[in-house]
């Protein structure tokens, strides 16, 4: 059956249909990221393949529905786009770890020539920041790139305060450093003198309206993820409507909601920059036959192969599986509301 995208008129699929071949998974992580040492997701089966839906906890239905949508998109329909490239250069990821620890975990992802490292962390300071920047670049010598994430966590004051700090440590670019459009444009406007571009994330993945970053001339470039952008399609009218580069990433994906961004990466026109889509290196597992960890610095486009055998030993705890059923249903109940209404 049609499902096209949470915003379009097709009603999504059945409850049971959703849930008849969905499998609640719970994989460790090689280090603690965004505050969890385990990821949860659902992994749904649908007439075009496995999909995933796995919104963060914290998220509330509303928000966790596109998400949903965006599963649907992939297990019951098929991109409409045309795959431009076979292969997608990916980034190493870095958590705010400490000093002694970057080195392993930046060989997790292999030979990978770029590194996003999580900076304005809680409990940290600027002077982490700039310890950790350092000595990332050390390791990566002078020929690799380094971009920052603060995940909206500065204020205009305190990123121009960071990035001046940073910036001899030759950024790529800096990712939503702070939380909203007039402050980026802000600092867009103050920072003008310094080769440092800004990329806004939170500012199109979460915001009512996707391109308000882009019309405001706030930052240079787009981070996109097709889960919470309710799908491939709409992620690529989205990059098309505003203009702008843009950065495929993942939101600490298993393999197969990677694969879904791999596939978006594939039918975006320019691909300029390395993607966030090397995060299996974080995961201890996965549920894939052949796990999209970096190799060579990218990550294959295609059809992935599940492993059963890994379904059973990360299925997730009765109440875990009980909580992310019934999440399921409630996202749907909104989709079919949304359906309804168009």
């Amino acid at each position: 059956m049609e499902a096209r995208g949470h915003n379009g008129t097709q009603e999504p699929p059945a409850l049971e249909a959703l849930l008849a071949n969905a499998h609640v998974v719970r994989i460790p992580l090689a280090t603690r990221f965004r505050g969890i040492e385990h990821r949860e997701a659902v992994l749904l089966r649908g007439p075009h393949g496995w999909a995933e839906f796995s919104p963060f906890v914290e998220y509330e239905d509303a928000e966790a529905a596109t998400w949903l949508a965006a599963a649907i998109d992939a297990g019951w329909n098929a991109p409409s786009a045309p795959a431009v490239r076979d292969s997608i250069p990916v980034n190493a990821t870095l958590p705010a770890v400490a000093l002694d620890r970057i080195e392993g975990v930046l060989a997790r992802f292999g030979e990978c020539r770029t590194v996003k490292i999580k900076v304005a962390e809680r409990g940290e300071t600027l002077a982490d920041d700039v310890k950790r920047v350092r000595e990332t670049r050390r390791l990566l010598g002078a020929e690799g790139r380094i971009r920052l994430d603060a995940n909206g966590a500065w204020n205009v004051d305190e990123a121009e305060h960071a990035i001046r700090a940073l910036e001899e440590f030759d950024l790529e670019y800096v990712e939503q450093p702070c939380a909203s459009v007039p402050e980026l444009a802000e600092l867009r406007a103050r920072i003008h003198r310094i080769d440092v571009p800004i990329a806004a994330d939170e500012s199109v993945r979460k915001a009512a309206d996707p391109i308000a970053v882009a019309r405001a001339e706030a930052v240079d470039l787009l981070v996109i993820k097709a889960a919470p952008l309710g799908g491939i399609d709409r992620a690529l009218a989205i990059v098309a409507e505003a203009g702008l580069p843009a950065v495929v990433s993942s939101a600490l994906d298993t393999s197969v909601g990677l694969a879904m961004g791999a596939a978006l990466a594939a039918r975006l026109p320019e691909l300029p920059y390395d993607c966030g889509l090397g995060t299996a290196a974080l995961l201890l597992g996965d549920v894939v036959a052949s796990p999209l960890v970096p190799v060579d610095g990218a990550i294959p486009v295609g059809p992935i192969t599940i492993d059963e055998d890994a379904l059973a030993r990360f299925a997730a705890p009765a109440d875990r599986e009980t909580w992310w059923r019934e999440r399921v249903a409630r996202c749907r109940e909104l989709l079919e509301v949304a359906a309804a209404a168009d």
